[in-house]
């Protein structure tokens, strides 16, 4: 009886073994495990049963680019993205919920591929192609009712809008828009293109390399991060909008035009980043950037009529000047150091700025414009100086003996510590990165040490390997020495 038994137990528990308990999940659930695998993988699945074939052509996100982490993976070329949509169920039709594929293709492909996205009621639509020749815009994309998020980008020679007349009216439901790669030569009708008539519900626009752009005007009243790069012949830009936050500019107004003109009216912004644009550029915001809360400005330093670049870039920062953090590129520092000083231009004072980043090569003659920047920050916590190490730098290695205060650079910031007394009153932590115990850096670091009163940490991190340890050794037992005599802040070095 106790055998039988036994067997009775161990069938049982075979044949529980033998119940496929994951195919009775909903699909809703099978639909999310699939998609955290590869879609080369989710296919293989398709072939376990006619359960697992329906679960595999009914999924809401397809990615073709997942394809490529694989070491070695079959390619998908357009023909089979276009034959696996097509054998999608007529009621699966309005699930897709996002495609993304990059390949190599034709124009008639790509457009009979996103017409066949679009029947299918596509909401984010994600392409990066590669042609022979330029391309029209898919028409079908200006149609869709149900289209979300679209990113386009092409390799060269890049594609073409269609006519006016048939891409205005278009886009009603868009959200997203990205183009990379957009001819735009003798198109003036994009002056007006991106406003609220065509574009209604935007928040977020990109544009990428639009050659032949030389007007632009941005006014969609959703709209709340816009990024436009490598718009080289540009020489008008408008944007406004109320709930725009973020806003980002970077390698424009290459033409160097004396007209070149910026109109900015948004008085929500929080970030604006402005980034390898020509200085010549005249920038006007419209309204107090109250909201600001982070700037980085980095400028493309022309040698002609320093003096007018720098007034344009003094009328930039003031303009900025509510910004919590700002960041400084190389070439801005520089346009701020050259030699007919700050003396009649005065940098505007930053009363909520908490931390500042400059990027600087430190050479002896932007002394006075770090000092200027200094005095202008009267309640900043954190200091972060990236140093660009170079072949043109002033670089002059730190020889003075122990508690020698003779060196010239050292009696300059000496004589700045009246000036920059609520600077040095609420600065807690320095950090300098590219740090080569040379004498300008030395001096600064020094002063800071000895006249820092909240001065909290000072982290300084080199990017070469000194060859001499034991004058690295002793630097480093100077600088603690100031640190225990003055401001009795830690010394980090990395």
């Amino acid at each position: 009886m106790e055998i039988r038994s036994v067997k009775r137990k161990k069938k049982k528990r075979e044949e529980i073994i033998k119940v496929d308990r994951i195919s009775h999940l909903p699909d809703s659930l099978l639909h999310q495990i699939l998609l955290l695998l590869p879609l080369q993988c989710a296919a293989i699945t398709s072939s376990l049963s006619k359960r697992w074939r329906s679960l595999f052509l009914s999924l809401p996100d397809l990615d073709f680019t997942s394809i490529n982490e694989n070491p070695k993976p079959p390619s998908f070329s357009s023909n089979s993205i276009y034959q696996l949509l097509s054998l999608r169920h007529h009621r699966d039709a309005n699930n897709l919920r996002s495609l993304r594929f990059r390949t190599p293709i034709t124009f008639t492909s790509l457009n009979s591929l996103i017409r066949l996205a679009v029947t299918h009621q596509v909401q984010d639509l994600d392409v990066e192609v590669t042609t022979k020749d330029y391309f029209n815009f898919p028409r079908w994309i200006v149609t869709s009712q149900k289209l979300r998020a679209l990113k386009l980008k092409s390799a060269y020679p890049g594609f073409r809008l269609p006519p006016s007349s048939s891409i205005f009216g278009g886009f009603q439901k868009l959200t997203s828009l990205s183009l990379s790669l957009v001819i735009l030569y003798n198109q003036p009708y994009l002056s007006d293109f991106f406003t609220d008539p065509n574009f209604p519900l935007l928040e977020k626009l990109a544009l990428e390399n639009c050659f032949g752009l030389k007007e632009l005007r941005v006014c969609c009243r959703l709209l709340q991060e816009f990024s436009l790069k490598n718009s080289l012949q540009l020489d008008s830009l408008e944007v406004s909008g109320n709930n725009l936050h973020r806003l980002k500019v970077v390698s424009c107004f290459h033409s160097y035009s004396e007209e070149s003109v910026v109109k900015i009216n948004t008085p929500n912004l929080k970030t604006f980043l402005w980034n390898s644009n020509a200085v010549t550029t005249t920038v006007y915001f419209l309204d107090k950037l109250i909201c600001l809360r982070k700037a980085f400005v980095g400028v493309l330093l022309l040698h002609q009529d320093i003096n007018s670049q720098k007034q344009r870039l003094l009328t930039l920062l003031s303009e900025l000047s509510h910004s919590y953090k700002l960041q400084l590129g190389n070439q801005s520092v520089e346009i701020l150091s050259s030699k007919k000083g700050l003396v009649k231009n005065h940098l505007p004072p930053f009363h909520n700025m908490r931390f500042l980043e400059l990027q600087t090569r430190f050479d002896r003659h932007n002394v006075q414009a770090l000092s200027c920047l200094f005095k202008s920050c009267p309640m900043l916590n954190i200091l972060l100086l990236k140093i660009i190490n170079d072949q043109t730098s002033e670089r002059r290695q730190w020889n003075n003996d122990l508690w020698d205060m003779s060196n010239s650079e050292i009696q300059y910031w000496e004589s700045q510590t009246y000036e920059v007394e609520s600077f040095l009153k609420n600065l807690e932590f320095v950090e300098i990165h590219g740090f080569l115990e040379c004498e300008n850096e030395m001096s600064l670091a020094i002063f800071l040490l000895r006249h820092g009163k909240a001065l909290i940490k000072m982290t300084l991190r080199s990017s070469f390997l000194c060859r001499d340890n034991l004058r690295r050794q002793m630097i480093r037992s100077q600088l603690m020495g100031f640190s225990k005599a003055s401001s009795k802040a830690k010394i980090s070095f990395h």
